[in-house]
């Protein structure tokens, strides 16, 4: 897939970036992404992970604004990856009135329940936090497109296996997406759960 294919938001940010044609990683993942298949992409560092992500999610949104529900959910491990990922988000979609959203434990959660109420369309959360949400059915997913785990080496370690599988159990039918560096025999136990129908791309 090449940058041209892309709705004119993203291409026009891509340009301002400086970024020519996608890397060989974007390359492979990028159009099984948009086919909609759930996909553990599995990249080196460097390889465009991240780029990836946002111009996934700001394809599979239209890059538009829609109603109040999100339509993507993005775990990442801490406060510090959410805030850093949200502001990789605003670089893009800052010509868009896409609304981006960082949701962690250090933030009141009553305040962030009234956040997400009058309208998300991209939420980038802990497990920890996104669970406590669900918990208070403070996050409506029935317009949900788009379910991804950043840099996921974190979620096959201690409590965040446990708390990560739990999820998709408030969710539902969406698009997976799983991004790491190496793909461990703990993050592959996520096909026995939400992943089952998933495809493999390695670029390294």
């Amino acid at each position: 897939m090449s940058f041209k294919k892309l709705n004119p938001e993203i291409k026009e940010a891509i340009e301002n970036k400086g970024f020519k044609a996608p890397t060989d990683f974007q390359k492979a993942v990028l159009p099984k992404i948009k086919g909609g298949v759930d996909l553990y992409a599995i990249g080196k560092k460097n390889s465009g992970k991240t780029t990836a992500i946002i111009i996934s999610t700001m394809q599979k949104l239209g890059s538009k604004a829609f109603e109040d529900a999100p339509r993507a959910l993005i775990l990442v491990q801490n406060k510090v990856e959410a805030l850093k990922l949200k502001e990789s988000f605003l670089e893009y979609t800052r010509r868009t009135d896409l609304r981006v959203y960082a949701s962690y434990e250090e933030h009141s959660i009553d305040a962030e329940k009234d956040e997400i109420y009058y309208g998300q369309d991209i939420i980038i959360a802990t497990p920890k936090r996104l669970n406590k949400l669900f918990h208070i059915n403070a996050i409506n997913v029935t317009q949900l497109k788009l379910f991804v785990i950043e840099d996921a080496e974190f979620a096959d370690k201690g409590l965040y296996f446990a708390d990560v599988n739990r999820i998709p159990e408030s969710i539902g039918k969406c698009q997976y997406l799983i991004f790491a560096e190496k793909l461990s025999d703990r993050l592959l136990r996520f096909q026995e759960t939400f992943m089952y129908n998933s495809q493999i791309v390695e670029i390294q």
